[in-house]
């Protein structure tokens, strides 16, 4: 269909959630799995923390730059097409990471993983907003975010337990059953949809300045990761060439004609705010799910597997959650959740942060508490983004909400692991050789390394609760609800 929205009946609409969550999973999932098998790949490729960081940050700069391309891609050309496309793209490249002999292919498979899912991950979005009515859409969008969250809160234990069990590899196989399942759904089921306002060249020089600036920034700031004294004049230099980089992205946004991202969309305050709360949280969350598993399997000792069933709940208590916020969310509006909802996660890491040894009260309780606090948010969260943007721009809108998750996840990756490294060289000094790997257990240097690395930890997750109060800052200055349904109206 060449229309905006797709009329289907409510049987079919089933179908199209179903592929939708399906295709979502093969990000989420690919996210999860990887923080949690990341300690293994380390060791076992026997290469250093910043390149470790590199198979995280290649997927999300490519996806979280070229997200903001690919949701407009899906306004001109047809978001099935698209949707359909990523699918594929991502597919193969993790059957490369599966495969890759060492850690310089695996870096490159995964920026290609990331290019499928900056093409797939939005259309999901877009997808439900095209074929759902705006008095189901709400439901819908929960429905999704629950069962996205389902899906992937199985990921890491199992994940964890093919690690344990086969090796890391066996983390980018089980991608290939769940994206056929999804591509046959697409084909069967979803209908195709359009944007038939958009016109006008792509704004691919806006994407390459997204790239070369955020790679750059986070290329600086990852040079950090491998202590001070081994910082060189290239880190420095990149990090100036990203912050120039982007200052030109913003300028190239302001004055061409079909911006990746439209200025347009920002005249909503929800919209903004809603991003702005985006960045932070997500920022939070992601550097949360990276380093925990190196305090749990490094530091605690305990398994991969172990890992992943420590990280379920998140997945688990969001599954339950969402859809109920969700509906919440559209008759009260989403203002009361983002607060309770960032205020909780802000609690989640100064818990962390205290570094209590037990690891029920330790690491337990506050990943249920995060878990709680991003289930209250999420959904509530995305919705006011999709509401607040214009009809015909959906596509558009859930590209820079998801980009400005993945990108505010890159750059925490970046620089929680940079200052996280700052730490534990200070406190560690000569003994040192590598943050991420610490001696065996009866080793005469472990006792000082590991107290080197709890104060890495701890400083890093004072950091991440720095991070999460500022959501809730933003929450309070920018979010009303009298405006959450506003810019839908606009033009």
């Amino acid at each position: 269909m060449s229309a905006q929205t797709a009329e289907i009946g409510p049987r079919e609409r089933a179908f199209v959630l179903g592929a939708t969550i399906l295709a979502s999973s093969l990000a989420f999932i690919d996210g999860t799995v990887v923080n949690v098998a990341l300690p293994t790949i380390q060791e076992a490729l026997d290469t250093d923390f910043s390149s470790a960081q590199w198979v995280l940050n290649a997927y999300m700069l490519m996806l979280g730059a070229l997200i903001l391309v690919a949701g407009g891609l899906g306004d001109r050309y047809g978001r099935r097409r698209i949707f359909l496309i990523g699918i594929a793209l991502f597919t193969a490249a993790s059957i490369v990471c599966a495969l890759a002999p060492g850690v310089s292919v695996l870096i490159g498979a995964r920026a290609v993983q990331g290019v499928g899912a900056a093409l797939l991950v939005p259309q999901s979005l877009a997808i439900i907003t095209a074929t759902f009515p705006r008095a189901v859409r709400g439901a819908a969008i929960g429905t999704w975010a629950a069962a996205s969250a389902a899906t992937t809160a199985l990921g890491p234990p199992i994940g964890g337990f093919l690690v344990d069990l086969l090796d890391w590899r066996a983390v980018f196989w089980i991608n290939v059953p769940l994206a056929a399942l999804a591509i046959f759904l697409t084909i069967r089921a979803v209908p195709e949809s359009r944007d038939p306002a958009v016109e006008g060249k792509q704004d691919w020089l806006g994407a390459a300045l997204a790239v070369l600036g955020f790679g750059a920034l986070t290329f600086g700031l990852t040079g950090f990761s491998n202590g001070v004294e081994n910082v060189g004049a290239a880190a420095y230099a990149a990090i100036v060439a990203g912050a120039v980089a982007i200052a030109a992205f913003v300028f190239v946004e302001m004055r061409v004609a079909q911006p990746v991202v439209p200025p347009s969309l920002f005249r909503s305050r929800v919209f903004t705010g809603a991003n702005i709360v985006t960045v932070f949280l997500y920022g939070c969350l992601a550097a949360v799910v990276f380093l925990l598993p190196y305090e749990v399997i490094t530091r605690r000792g305990m398994s991969t597997a172990e890992a992943g069933f420590t990280l379920m709940p998140v997945g688990i208590i969001i599954a339950v959650a969402s859809r109920l916020t969700g509906r919440l969310s559209d008759r009260i509006g989403p203002r009361s959740f983002l607060m309770a909802g960032t205020a909780i996660v802000t609690l989640s890491c100064i818990v962390f942060a205290l570094g209590i040894a037990n690891y029920w009260i330790g690491i337990i309780v506050p990943v249920v508490l995060l878990a709680l606090g991003m289930a209250v948010v999420v959904s509530p969260l995305t919705t006011a983004v999709m509401n607040s943007a214009p009809e015909g721009r959906s596509g558009a809108a859930s590209g820079v909400n998801n980009a400005a998750s993945r990108i505010a996840g890159l750059i925490a990756v970046a620089a929680f692991g940079a200052l996280a490294s700052l730490i534990y060289f200070a406190s560690a000094g000569d003994t040192a050789e590598r943050f991420g790997v610490l001696p065996e257990a009866g080793d005469p240097l472990r006792p000082e390394l590991e107290l080197a690395f709890d104060s890495a930890y701890r400083g890093a997750m004072w950091f991440a609760a720095l991070w999460a109060a500022l959501a809730l800052l933003s929450v309070w200055l920018f979010v009303r609800n009298d405006e959450s349904t506003a810019g839908a109206a606009r033009a």
